[in-house]
């Protein structure tokens, strides 16, 4: 039976750096469900697709277990993580935390720099047509959310998102696939954001994204089949 790999070829420019080919490339492969839940992933398979030799992709599955993509068992290989409801309610109640915390600090600390590069996402949100690839709507609703991050200034808390950051966009891809209204919500939500947060009015930033993570909670449970537990 054919692999989902066999009619693969990706694209990736030679470089001495994992971290800058064989990384990214599974890990879009996982986050957009060209590799699917729960599949063996096979090093012989991937390095063919990707033009690589094995060893950079076993220690690419390494990496990828770390941020919580792949399962490594002894003698049984490596497998995409399964996310159940369970695990969506860790991953978004985490998220909150998180991104509380992040508006919490960028209050106040948005640089220029900053704020031209929330613009450029937020008129990229704008102009979204309404038969966007969900690849495209993760992409930029994530890089939103990393200029926060980054705008905090907290070295933890950014490695923190970032552990958690590969899963949140397998969730935010199986959403797009089941309900396509990201065009009309992105743009007027996440403006919202930026403008509270450039005002430095921190309990209305912790508002705001406070709302915001909860209707994305509630967005991605109506599009999953599989029933999520209540947010508290």
């Amino acid at each position: 039976m054919p692999g989902p790999l066999d009619q693969l070829t990706i694209e990736t420019q030679p470089s001495p750096a994992l971290s800058a080919t064989v990384v990214p490339a599974i890990r879009k492969m996982i986050t957009t469900g060209v590799l699917a839940q729960g599949v063996h992933l096979r090093e012989a398979e991937l390095a063919t697709a990707l033009g690589m030799s094995r060893g950079p992709v076993r220690e690419a599955l390494v990496e990828l277990e770390r941020e919580g993509l792949v399962v490594l068992r002894r003698h049984r290989g490596a497998q995409v993580i399964t996310l159940t409801g369970a695990d969506a309610e860790e991953v978004y109640t985490l998220r909150r935390a998180l991104e509380r915390l992040a508006v919490e600090r960028a209050c106040g600390r948005l640089t220029p720099d900053h704020l031209a590069a929330l613009d450029v996402v937020l008129d990229r949100m704008r102009q979204l047509a309404p038969d966007y690839s969900p690849e495209l709507a993760v992409d930029l609703d994530l890089e939103f959310h990393d200029v926060l991050v980054d705008a905090a200034g907290h070295a933890r808390l950014e490695r923190s998102w970032q552990q958690i950051r590969s899963q949140i966009a397998m969730f935010l891809h199986d959403r797009h696939q089941a309900r396509r209204d990201f065009h009309e919500i992105a743009h007027p939500e996440h403006l919202a954001i930026r403008d509270i947060v450039a005002a430095g009015d921190v309990g209305g930033a912790i508002a705001t994204i406070d709302n915001h993570l909860v209707g994305a909670f509630d967005r991605l449970r109506a599009a999953r089949t599989e029933p999520l537990p209540a947010d508290d």
